[in-house]
Order: C-alpha cells, then structure tokens, then sequence
C-alpha cells in the first residue's frame, strides 16, 4: 500500500524513545491509541509488511496522521496508553476496564491510620499514592512497610477516647508482634503517627535514611556470614529503590491540570502541553510559533496558554509553568515547581516539547541538508570564538605497528561534508620508528609546505585527532616551521576510545561537548573518519608488503600473467620447480621462458 509523503516525514523523524502514539483519520479522529518501547520502531512496522489481520489492514489504510507522546520508561507508556484509551475510546482500541485499574497505595485519615492496597479512590478517606502499573510490587513494598513498622491492619473504628476507656482488646496481630497494640494504648498516638510518617517517606521516594540503614544491616551481616539473612534485607533494600521511581503519567495527588513545556530556537518558538483529568494525562499537543516582533517570552507563554487551552477545550483551574506568564485569568492558579511532583509533569513537557524540535529539524534538514551543515559550523565558530566560519576543516591521523609501515591520512571538510578528492595520505619519510609527534610533525609540514607552493587556499581550522599531543606538534609545524596562524583543535577520546570532548587554544583548555548535540556527532564523524581512513591506508600498505613475491622483480611480467601462474602452481616455489613445457601452458611461450630463465640463469645458452 502506498504511503503518503506526509507519513513518510513523519515515520523518518520519530524517536527511538518509548511514548505513545495515536494514529489519526482524515477527519482529525483518532482512531487507535497505543504504547511503544521504541516510537520509530514500533510506528514504522505498521507500513512496512502486509497485515493478515483484517482489521489492522483497515486501520492502516484509514491512517492519515500520527501523534505522539514521549516519555520515560515503558513502565510510563503502559499508564499513560490506559489514560488515554479510557478516556478517548478509540474505534481500534479494545476497550480497557474499570476492573483492570492499576492499584495505589492508601494512607486513612482516620485517628489511627491504616495503611493498604486499593483500585478504588475515594477522596475523603484517605490520601493515595500511585498508581503503579506492577501490582506484586505494590504487595512487597506493603509486606516491607508492616514488616518495618508495626501498624494495625484491622478496622475497628479506633478513637483516644475509645481507647482512653478500654473499648478495644488485642488480638494475635499483637501477640505475633505485628502490630503495636495502639487499641490498648501500648504505643502513643504520637509515636504512631511517627511510624505513619516514616511509611510516607518510603511511598514517596524519599526514603535515604531507611535505606541507609538496610544497606549497612546487609553489611555487617555479610561480614559475620549471615548471608541468607543479608540476602533478605537486600530484597527489601532492592524493593525500597525500585519503588521510589513512582510513575507521574497516572497521580492520584494532582487532579486536573494543564502542564506547559516552552522552548526558544532562533526565531522559532515551542511550546507544549500536558492535560491532566482525574491525575491522570489524557491528551497532549505541541504547536510552534514564528517569532515576528521582538516579543517578551512571557506574553508569547501566555498567548499560547490561551490558545492550546482552547483547542484542547480545558477548563482547568490550575496550570505549571516553567516561569511565569503573562497571563490574565485571575481565577486560575499558577504553579512553577522546582522539585516533587509537579516538577516531574513539567519536565515531561519539556522532554515533549524538545521531541518536537528535533522532529522538526530533521524534516528540515532532508529538504535542505546544507541548512543543518552550516547550523553545526556556526556552532562550532562558536564554540572556539573563531574570527570566520570553518568552511574548510582539516585533521590529521597516524597509522603504525610498532613503527613499521608508519603512514598518515589527512581528510577534508568543506562546508560540513567530507570532501574527499581533497584527501591526501602520506608514507612517513625522515622518523624511524613509533614517534607519534615526530611522525604528525612531517606530515603537517609537508602538507602545507606544499600549499604553500602551489598558492592553494590554506584551512580555517586543523583538528587533531590524538589530544593536546598531537595538537602541540601540529603547532610547532604550522607557526614555528611554516609561520602560519592557523586555528588548532584536538579531540580528546575516553577510555573506549570515543570522543568525549573538544581541546583550544595555548595551552589546551577543555571544552565540554553534549553527546546529543549535533555538533559532538559532527567532531565524532571527522575523528572516524580520519581513523578510517588513515587505517585502510596502512593496511593496504601492510597487504602489499606481505604479498610482495619474486614475480614481482621479474620484467616484462605482468599483473595478468603473474595471477594465472599463481593461480595454477599455487606457489611461487612450485613454478620455479616447473619445466618451460608446462609454464608454456599457463601463458604465451615468450613470457613463459622470461620466467623459466629467471629460476634457471644456468640454462640459458
């Protein structure tokens, strides 16, 4: 089935991420929500084979557009899919039920609180914490909590003045040791809203001491040997960790709010939202702006408030801001968090928000590549603070094994794109063995000793691919030999040989580099490339040395001749045991004697 160029940008820009998607129908429907552990992947398989089910190939053909949400874990896919097919009911969905609703945590308002598992939310009964999409987790962390503080798990309907008057007796709970016995006022009131207190803290991730603490107990019996009894603290330790990474897709703590993610790029703006109904996120957009007038990025935030609230139709009461907007509805409450919760939704919006940017960048770049070439050159000159763009980049590489066959490459960029007529690779003349710098010394004075010869157009940046080193002896060659004033920089590589940031300047300084940023995959591409290039060529030296052969001394043989010799007699050996007769019947009687004299001098006459 054909598939239309607007897919196809689509299908060429999307993360590998996880998230969820929603195709879409002609008429701006969606049609089908679901959950992907890789967005590129798993949206590019539906047009990429035939479908046998006949419902996925209607679905298909009615696919006219595809939205998408990113988020954190796949984990946060499977909540926020169950968000929005609940909510949106879409026509390929099957639908999800209220039975299959993933379970939270409850801590009761009651003078004794309890503390359970529950699918049900009932507002005036407690506070709740979730939900979380693996239910067994939720039973362990529950088993950890009554096993680390002795709570009640009954329903008597506890009250001090009960109490006070001896209403309550306990039960085997008590007498098992788990639970304090607070019906019979063994254990304050206030010691057990302590215990309530410290359950908060683990439910909500912030549970450093405790885990501290397990960690040393798991310690010191691993030093007496008590490793069974280690081990089961560690489960606990290990299930206190996990849980602390609770997901922000579905939060029973935030009701219905509007999240804004704001971006800013050249003249171009970005923002997006996240709706909230019932804490969970059920609809998410983002749109872009053309900036025209030299407008504050408040007023922009607060138009484009106005405008997504309403294509969204959203009458939230509150709204989460990365700063503040200027925004006029005085009925509506403003929130710019800086950590909790809240923090993580907005940070969500701008992982979103910047999604869309990279989108649209690469949709740019296929229809004009030159644009992102020379975006990545600008950022470079800006990096560096050179005084022109980098039309022209040059870098040098060495090749040796323990000095033998020491060779070097040099490779060309013009305008971001290896321009590669203009490579040059160079045996090594005056160093004997492996000196690096020696070596990068000769190749770089040859190199521009001859440009300078020949009057041609010198580079506007070197960049050496072996660190302040090499950086060092391109200098010496280039301003001390030459006197030229040419801009040196050299890459810095990891202990896995990668790249990992950019050297400038006498003496080096470093400068940092993101390794999602296109300029780093700009640096990293010209150090492989100059590696590649300078290797094959040392190889290809190296073979030739090691298949050089006494045929190859022997004039008036050619390339042809010595391969079908080869080719027959297997060795070089075996032809200079053959007679004339049987050369004669490999090549013509003339070249065979050439070659049958060459292994026998003592027979020609």
């Amino acid at each position: 089935m054909p598939i239309s160029a607007h897919i196809q940008q689509i299908l060429a820009s999307l993360p590998e991420k996880p998230g969820v998607y929603q195709h879409l129908n002609k008429d701006g429907e969606i049609i089908y929500v679901g959950k992907a552990k890789n967005l590129k992947r798993r949206v590019s398989s539906y047009f990429q084979k035939e479908h046998t089910s006949l419902k996925t190939s209607r679905l298909v053909r009615n696919i006219a557009d595809i939205h998408y949400i990113v988020v954190n874990t796949e984990q946060d896919a499977f909540l926020l899919e169950n968000n929005l097919i609940k909510t949106l009911q879409p026509h390929y969905n099957i639908l999800l039920k209220d039975g299959k609703t993933y379970p939270s945590i409850c801590i009761t308002n009651e003078p004794y609180p309890r503390v359970f598992k529950t699918r049900k939310i009932v507002k005036n009964i407690g506070e709740y914490y979730g939900p979380y999409s693996f239910g067994n987790t939720v039973d362990l962390v529950l088993e950890l909590i009554h096993n680390l503080y002795p709570i009640r798990t009954c329903r008597l309907p506890l009250s001090p003045e009960g109490i006070k008057n001896g209403k309550w007796k306990v039960c085997l709970k008590y007498h098992i040791h788990h639970c304090c016995g607070v019906c019979e006022n063994y254990v304050s009131q206030e010691q057990y809203f302590a215990y309530i207190e410290q359950i908060r803290k683990i439910i909500r991730g912030d549970a450093h001491e405790i885990s501290e603490m397990l960690f040393q107990q798991m310690a010191q019996l691993s030093a007496q040997l008590r490793f069974e009894e280690a081990q089961q603290l560690k489960e606990k330790y290990n299930l206190i960790e996990r849980f602390k990474s609770k997901t922000i897709i579905t939060n029973t703590t935030i009701r219905d709010t509007d999240v804004f993610g704001y971006l800013e790029d050249d003249d171009t703006i970005y923002v997006s939202i996240l709706h909230l109904h019932k804490g969970s996120i059920v609809q998410g957009k983002t749109v872009e702006y053309k900036r025209i007038i030299d407008d504050d990025e408040s007023e922009i935030l607060g138009r484009a408030i106005v405008e997504l609230r309403e294509q969204l139709d959203s009458h939230t009461q509150d709204i989460i801001v990365p700063f503040e907007p200027d925004f006029i509805d005085e009925n509506i409450h403003v929130s710019l968090p800086t950590q909790g919760d809240r923090k993580k939704l907005l940070d969500l919006a701008l992982q979103n928000v910047k999604q869309y940017q990279i989108d649209k960048r690469k949709q740019a770049d296929r229809l004009n590549p030159e644009q992102r070439n020379t975006r990545v050159l600008h950022a470079l000159q800006a990096k560096l603070s050179l005084p022109s763009l980098p039309i022209t980049i040059e870098s040098f590489d060495n090749s040796n094994i323990q000095g033998t066959d020491a060779v070097a490459g040099c490779v060309v960029f013009k305008m971001g794109k290896p321009s590669k007529t203009d490579y040059r690779r160079f045996t090594i003349k005056t160093v004997e063995g492996a000196d690096d710098y020696a070596s990068m010394r000769e190749v770089v004075y040859r190199r521009y000793k001859r440009l300078l010869d020949e009057h041609s157009p010198l580079p506007d940046l070197i960049i050496a691919d072996g660190g302040i080193g090499q950086m060092h002896a391109i200098r010496e060659a280039v301003e001390d030999q030459l006197n030229l004033s040419i801009p040196i920089a050299g890459l810095v590589k990891d202990d896995r040989h990668r790249t990992s940031s950019l050297l400038y300047g006498f003496p080096p300084q470093e400068i940092g580099l993101k390794p999602t940023d296109e300029l780093f995959h700009f640096l990293t591409r010209i150090q492989d490339e100059v590696h590649r290039y300078a290797i094959s060529f040392h190889r290809q030296k190296r073979s030739s040395g090691q298949t050089h052969s006494q045929l190859d001394d022997i004039q008036g043989i050619g390339e042809k001749s010595k391969q079908l010799l080869l080719k027959h007699f297997k060795s070089v050996k075996r032809l200079s045991e053959a007679s004339l007769e049987e050369i004669s019947q490999i090549i013509p009687t003339t070249r065979a004697t050439i070659i049958y004299h060459h292994f026998h001098p003592d027979m020609v006459s």
